[in-house]
């Protein structure tokens, strides 16, 4: 009798263990898990030597977060803009440099951690790809001396154009925003907002291989090296340094989706309401325009990104310019949901108010600035100009499967800001669950990226940590298994 209530009470104190363990901790819903850092100070690997005419070397890291994509694993493409400009030598060309555009190839490594959060992020610089073009570019009076007889590379001087609209791609400036990888991993997909031009490369040489024509009613007429000039003469078309902010990619790889950062001239221009969204057949180049309203709460933001959440939800990342960099406290920066399903062309329309009337639907997504507030990161530690976002392979944390939502910064090739405090490259990862995204009645669909160089095989990382992730639970389970049987 004693052996068998011994054995009674083993058996019931194992069945408590797994009730316990079957509980996961509690969670904020889309929260923080990780965050890491690069300096910008380093050499990048693109193997250039000498200064720009700024007297930066020209092959600084600088700032890589004006774009962010996905390869697979934890392989992330990190783009910088034009180049540093924050260093003035020559206003009438916006103090831009002969910079040759480029991407950086990242490992982004997440591992457990003991502190505060339960990932730790490594960033790690694994490889830089120089853009160029195969035939001949237009340049202005500086044209970049590793030029071969079949690579013209693409700078961000903002005099590096000639005859035409904006939007012709003999044109050499090139002020790269947005990138998206293709589904075979081996094309690169950037948006720029010189044109504004979305090109495709190879991820392999970096040479261009197709350009996506956008409609006439993007370009502009009157180009000018100095951004100010270039506004103030023109009447329609692109804002000048506020093109084509963001692209996305459905899961599909079918469809290349763009976004302006502010509207176009005719619709209200900077500091205006109505946006316009972009879709792009990527093997045909078929053009549609839908609205999108980007005022909240009565102020109109500019755009900074957009994301594919599965093949006709999206998510646009709307922000002030407050914050770290800006040596200032950020006030708002904020994820929203966008449905194009349903949603009309609005291709042939022009000015706000038809725009507007015909906009798409949107619900916030995430609320950055609290959810990183929450997780005790202070307004003036928040980068004021987050710019990149994409998500990467699922985590299990505490027996759920999350989505992986990387959000960096550009930090404008600035290793501190004006009032000193250091201004390094970010990422901010957080975890969207299921659950999170069915309570906005939305679902993820995650691009299937085939296999390519520097990255994983696998989808999904099994993590174990102290309120018990699926791997830890598994084996658990095994062992209570077996002290049933004992």
């Amino acid at each position: 009798m004693k052996a068998a209530v011994s054995l009674l009470n083993r058996k019931l104190v194992a069945m408590a263990a797994i009730a316990a363990i079957a509980q996961p901790c509690a969670r904020a819903s889309i929260s923080l898990i990780a965050n890491g850092s690069i300096s910008g100070t380093a050499s990048d690997d693109s193997g250039l030597s000498g200064n720009l005419e700024n007297g930066l070397a020209a092959n600084l890291l600088g700032g890589i977060g004006s774009g962010l994509a996905w390869a697979g694993g934890n392989t992330f493409l990190g783009l910088p803009d034009r180049g540093p400009n924050a260093v003035p030598w020559n206003s009438n060309l916006d103090d831009t440099t002969s910079y040759v555009t480029r991407f950086q190839t990242l490992k982004l490594q997440l591992s457990p951690s003991g502190g505060a959060l339960p990932f730790n992020l490594t960033p790690t610089l694994t490889g830089t790809t120089l853009l160029y073009s195969g035939s001949s570019l237009t340049y202005g009076t500086a044209t970049p001396a590793i030029n071969t007889a079949n690579q013209f590379y693409f700078s961000g001087r903002s005099d590096n154009f000639g005859a035409g609209l904006s939007t012709n791609p003999d044109f050499a400036r090139l002020d790269p925003e947005g990138i998206r990888v293709s589904n075979d991993g081996k094309k690169v997909y950037v948006s720029d907002e010189y044109g504004p031009y979305v090109y495709q490369f190879s991820r392999e040489t970096g040479e261009r291989e197709k350009v996506f024509t956008l409609p006439d009613e993007f370009a502009i007429s009157q180009l000018n090296s100095k951004g100010s000039l270039e506004i103030s003469g023109n009447t329609t078309g692109r804002v000048a340094n506020k093109g084509m902010e963001g692209l996305a990619i459905t899961p599909d790889g079918k469809t290349l989706v763009g976004f302006e950062q502010s509207p176009l001239i005719q619709d209200g221009g900077d500091g205006g309401r109505a946006n316009r969204i972009v879709t792009i057949d990527v093997a045909t180049g078929a053009v549609k325009q839908y609205a999108y309203d980007n005022q909240v709460g009565g102020k109109n933001f500019n755009s900074s990104e957009i994301l594919a959440l599965n093949d006709h939800q999206f998510l646009v990342l709307e922000r002030d310019g407050k914050g770290l960099g800006d040596n200032s406290s950020t006030a708002f920066k904020q994820i929203f949901l966008v449905d194009l399903a349903g949603a009309q062309d609005i291709s042939g329309l022009s000015g706000e108010a038809a725009l507007l009337a015909k906009a798409a639907s949107k619900v916030l997504f995430l609320d950055i600035k609290s959810a990183l507030n929450a997780a005790g990161i202070g307004n003036d530690k928040i980068p004021a100009k987050l710019e990149g976002i994409a998500f990467g392979q699922d985590v299990v944390l505490n027996g759920v499967i999350e989505h992986t939502l990387f959000i960096g910064n550009d930090n404008d090739f600035l290793a501190t800001d004006k009032g000193g405090n250091e201004n390094p490259n970010q990422w901010f990862v957080f975890g969207v669950t299921d659950s999170d995204l069915a309570a906005l009645g939305t679902t993820y669909q995650a691009q299937a990226i085939g296999s390519v160089p520097d990255s994983q095989a696998s989808t999904m990382m099994l993590l174990t940590f102290p309120c018990l992730g699926l791997l830890l639970l598994s084996q658990r389970r095994l062992q209570l298994s077996k002290l049933f049987a004992s």
